[in-house]
């Protein structure tokens, strides 16, 4: 059967078992939660043939400022017959004119450079077992109060308006914050994810300060299996891998168009909440 044949229909809760098991066959760590979590924030699609999921993509909206394109998979068995082109065109229908942000496998890159997006740089993931360490000086556990200023800063770093996904990020993580001049000067989320925990987004004034957010957490969890989602541009790769947090992969930053935000001086974003979203 051509991939011509196969009805493309929007991404329901029903479809989130198959959903699964697509993700688990591509060598994805994302459990049920996880794919609810982003369903719960996103627009999807699922294509199907005869009742069964042979491809998912979900778009996520951060308001009309941009939104990222993710979970794009296609079933082994349907590879190699444009059935990936069909889902990145109904993601871009459904994105609309908002800019768009990915993070590409090295198979998927011709596909998305066909459809235009450009290289912006490299996703570094790294992950391993926290070892036991001291709590860090100067960083303590976020508050709801905090909660307004934690998306300002996000706002500066990411350049677009995240707040549906940190008020969800809220709601299941954990986020502490470095105050300095009377206000929240970097923060650092903590959820489960996967076979055990991510560490992101971080959002630091320095790499120094970004380090002492990710101890936080590291510190609260020794022996437990953590993730970290950086890119190479922020330099913290190194130091990740001197923690014990090996680097494992990751995958190519791409927007369309390529001119995008650039982060301001007060706010960088050194770990991404994941490299589905950003």
């Amino acid at each position: 059967m051509q991939a011509s044949q196969i009805e493309i229909v929007p991404f329901s809760p029903d479809h989130l078992a198959a959903a699964v098991a697509l993700s688990k066959q591509a060598g994805w760590p994302h459990r049920t939660e996880d794919w609810q979590m982003a369903l719960a924030l996103s627009d999807g699609m699922v294509a199907l043939e005869d009742d069964r999921v042979v491809g998912t993509v979900l778009v996520t909206p951060y308001q009309q400022d941009c939104a990222t394109i993710n979970m794009v998979i296609v079933d082994e068995t349907m590879r190699g017959r444009g059935l990936g082109r069909r889902l990145m065109d109904a993601a871009l229908q459904v994105a609309g004119d908002r800019p768009l942000r990915l993070v590409a496998t090295t198979a998927g890159l011709p596909l998305y450079q066909k459809l235009g997006f450009h290289e912006t740089g490299t996703v570094l993931q790294h992950q391993g077992l926290a070892r036991e360490i001291p709590a860090p000086a100067g960083t303590e556990a976020a508050t709801a109060d905090d909660l307004p200023a934690i998306m300002a800063l996000d706002r500066l770093a990411f350049g677009a308006d995240r707040e549906n996904l940190l008020s969800y990020l809220a709601k299941v993580g954990e986020f502490a914050v470095i105050r300095r001049d009377g206000g929240v000067s970097g923060f650092a989320c903590m959820r489960a994810f996967g076979r055990g925990e991510v560490i992101g987004p971080v959002v630091a004034t320095n790499i120094e300060d970004a380090r002492k957010l990710i101890e936080h957490h590291i510190a609260r969890r020794p022996g437990h299996f953590l993730r970290v989602d950086t890119t190479a541009e922020t330099g913290l790769s190194p130091w990740l891998a001197e923690q014990g947090f090996a680097h494992v992969g990751g995958g190519i930053a791409m927007r369309n168009p390529s001119a995008g935000h650039a982060a301001a001086p007060a706010a960088t974003t050194f770990a991404l909440a994941s490299q589905a979203l950003g």
